[in-house]
């Protein structure tokens, strides 16, 4: 049986720190960071411990959580007076008010290069002997994604459970679904019992999210599936022969970093390997980011940690999930796409995209209108709730423009007032990228040129007219993939040294398995029940990358985490098979590697990546260090008590540097007064003895970049060798702000590339 080390992937959702109350006196939830090693000779456990110090500055507050795998303390609630008591005990390192998270295939196999690869691929036991936990809604067991036929028996490593309930009987696991659990005791410490009347306190997924993002990272192969005929196909995960447990830690009211953390300790007991969610961090100081510290002990524990970089974007300094020892995934499109015609009275005809299957209009056009002039409310044009006046809408095809409320919804406030159809007008925000929706009504979105073209119309005809043709599922779709619009961008706002995101994945118009319980709009005035569903965001595209890193795994169990994330970046690629740069949805241009990092990632050739980036914990110690952080912040993050200038390699803060860390990319941000930067990289042969030569290509001519050496001999498996990189600030025009280059390795037969982004302050 092979052996693996645990690979935990944590994909997208938006958080929102919850605010301290004005007053004082009100409870709220605390994360307490313990020192481990500072308990009192007089207590046996170290639960009672942290018991006994809690009630020494609160006689009412109880422990909702204790920790002690992937960070160590507790979490409890107690007023803003209690926490700083508490603060300033002995052997506590920190205390941090908790977060709050929000919830943010068919064709992607083929995109990917992985259908009829079979031989390519590790589909021996060792595939089946990975277990991918996930963090989300929970599951619907019943969905064909989770069949068990064909694989043999749960792992004998395997020391997780299924949670039963009314809900969620024992047979709802089988030899796919291997275990599910709940986590809700921070929600209900903010919001009280679960309302088991909206949703199942148990494993059960009432939401979709859950059950989509499991079965896109390791779903059984589903024949004919298809949301309403559209995407029909095959659907399968990417690693189909891995097993699934399921943590539920997002509820109706959002996700609690309280029950997050438990639920990635709990995780990692039961022996998971692969680990993923779909959450997100914010712009904060590693130490005082749940995620990062958790994902920090899960990398120490040999576990690869994957995120969504956020659905923020085009908008520059958007990334969410930026620490370094975590695989932050941006979204790309697939070479799929679901047209939906526009025909003007004027004999003009635009495309846009859509999932409608109900009846389609008339074969005529009809009047059409815009949601402004058919509204009393200056906030007409979005139609919200309640905006639209009946008597304008009638027997109308309805003009929306995009944002604030859900797309599908404004279609819903459409029909209820009596419309036709509708047209949805992307914002500049979005530009021309069209993701398709399952709407209620014959509907269908546009780009920011195409609506403004329609509503020129509107404006300039006395009595315009329009229609919506819909025409099914198109492949081959050029050029593919293109960044999509949401996903989030860099430069990285903490660590501007590293860059961020790391790759790309497929995260639009994506097909998985849906709960039953849930309409694929998640309206509730919508009662159509779906096995699978179409959804896009990075949420999407974490997953993704979440099943390939166990395939990777499982073809090299011997690699670490950031082995496994260097093979899928420095094989990502950038270029179309056209000899194009990959694109960008929301300019139409070519994108750069703070829109897609190293590129859209390369499975088959990840591999296989001939050379690769190693970072041990020390490194990311070290790199704390050029961060001058404290030992008490380090302590957070590490659990240990290390201090900068402790280790065999460290002997002085002035050896620190942030340039340092043996990462596979290359940011250089270059700030008033400085002109020169140095930095250091370690490959390591993970292929056949060669001789690997470097080119390097940037369009600016503002910089000087030198490879010293410029060519690296390697004759057996594990060798390491070090090269170094100098950027030379020269001089640059008044209007450049950054530049973009490649730097390359190559043996003949591989090709280890690194994406550079150079900025200026």
């Amino acid at each position: 049986m092979v052996r693996f080390a645990v690979i935990l992937v944590l994909c997208c959702f938006q958080f929102h720190e919850l605010k301290a109350a004005a007053d004082t006196k009100q409870k709220q939830t605390y994360i307490v960071h313990m020192s481990k090693s500072d308990m009192p000779p007089t207590f046996a456990q170290h639960r009672h411990w942290y018991d006994s110090s809690l009630k020494s500055v609160s006689d009412s507050a109880e422990i909702i959580y204790s920790y002690d795998t992937i960070i160590h303390g507790f979490s409890a609630r107690l007023t803003q007076e209690e926490a700083a008591a508490l603060e300033a005990r002995h052997g506590i390192v920190s205390i941090f008010p908790e977060v709050r998270y929000e919830l943010h295939t068919t064709r992607t196999p083929e995109f990917l290069g992985l259908d009829g690869s079979d031989g390519l691929l590790p589909q021996s036991d060792s595939e089946s002997e990975v277990v991918i936990g996930v963090l989300d809604t929970g599951v619907w067991p019943e969905s064909k994604s989770f069949d068990d036929t064909g694989l043999g028996s749960v792992p004998a490593s395997w020391r997780g459970k299924c949670e039963e309930s009314k809900t969620f009987g024992a047979s709802s696991c089988n030899k796919k679904i291997i275990g599910a659990r709940f986590f809700s005791r921070g929600y209900e410490a903010n919001f009280g019992p679960v309302d088991e009347d909206k949703e199942s306190r148990s494993p059960r997924d009432d939401d979709g999210h859950g059950t989509h993002t499991a079965s896109t990272a390791a779903g059984s192969a589903v024949s004919d599936a298809s949301l309403f005929g559209y995407a029909s196909g095959t659907a399968r995960g990417m690693a189909p022969r891995a097993r699934v447990a399921a943590y539920k830690v997002c509820w109706i009211g959002g996700c609690f970093s309280s029950d997050i953390l438990a639920g990635m300790e709990m995780a990692v007991n039961d022996g998971v390997h692969v680990l993923s969610l779909s959450l997100g961090g914010s712009n904060a100081d590693y130490y005082r980011d749940a995620v990062a510290v958790g994902a920090f002990g899960a990398m120490a524990k040999g576990i690869l940690v994957s995120c969504s970089a956020g659905n923020a974007g085009p908008s520059a300094y958007s990334l969410s999930n930026v620490a370094p020892w975590i695989t932050t995934v941006g979204a790309g499109t697939l070479d799929r796409d679901f047209p939906a015609y526009v025909t003007l009275g004027n004999g003009k005809n635009f495309t846009g995209a859509s999932l409608y299957s109900g009846k389609p209009l008339p074969d005529k056009t009809v009047p059409v209108i815009y949601a402004h002039n058919a509204s009393n409310m200056s906030n007409g044009n979005l139609c919200m709730m309640g905006t639209l006046v009946p008597e304008r809408v009638a027997g109308k095809i309805v003009l929306c423009d995009r944002g604030v409320n859900p797309r599908v919804q404004k279609g819903s406030v459409v029909r209820q007032a009596g419309g036709l159809g509708m047209i949805l007008m992307n914002t500049a925000s979005n530009g021309e990228e069209l993701v398709a929706d399952a709407h209620l009504l014959p509907a269908t979105a546009v780009g920011l040129k195409t609506g403004e073209a329609i509503k020129d119309y509107l404006f300039s005809d006395p009595n315009p007219t329009a229609t919506i043709v819909f025409g099914g599922t198109k492949v081959g779709i050029q050029p593919s993939p293109v960044v999509s619009a949401f996903s989030s961008r860099g430069p990285n706002a903490i660590t501007p040294s590293i860059l961020k995101p790391d790759l790309i994945a497929p995260g639009v118009n994506i097909l998985a398995g849906w709960s039953g319980a849930v309409a694929p709009t998640g309206l509730s005035v919508d009662s159509r029940r779906v096995p699978f569903n179409i959804i896009s965001g990075t949420s999407m595209s974490c997953p993704h990358v979440s099943g390939l890193a166990a395939l990777v795994k499982g073809a090299h169990p011997t690699w670490t985490p950031a082995a496994i994330r260097s093979a899928l970046m420095t094989t990502a690629y950038t270029v179309y098979k056209s000899g194009h740069r990959l694109q960008d949805a929301a300019t139409g241009k070519t994108s750069t590697p703070f829109d897609h990092g190293a590129g859209h990632v390369d499975p088959i050739k990840a591999l296989d990546p001939g050379l690769i980036y190693d970072i041990s914990i020390e490194d990311y110690l070290n790199f704390l260090c050029s961060l001058n952080y404290t030992s008490s912040q380090i302590a957070v993050l590490s659990k240990s008590n290390f201090t900068c200038g402790d280790g065999e390699s460290s002997t002085s803060k002035a050896t620190y540097s942030v340039t340092n860390l043996n990462y596979p990319s290359f940011a250089a941000p270059f700030k008033a007064g400085s002109n020169v930067l140095k930095y250091t990289r370690t490959v390591t042969n993970v292929g056949g003895a060669g001789t690997y030569k470097v080119t390097v290509s940037s369009p600016s001519e503002s910089v000087k970049i030198v490879v010293e050496p410029e060519e690296l001999s390697f004759g057996a498996v594990n060798e390491k060798k070090t090269y170094k990189v100098t950027f030379t600030s020269t001089s640059m025009s008044s209007t450049e702000t950054s530049s973009f280059g490649r730097l390359e390795w190559s043996d003949g037969k591989h090709v280890v590339g690194s994406p550079i982004a150079i900025s200026w302050a």
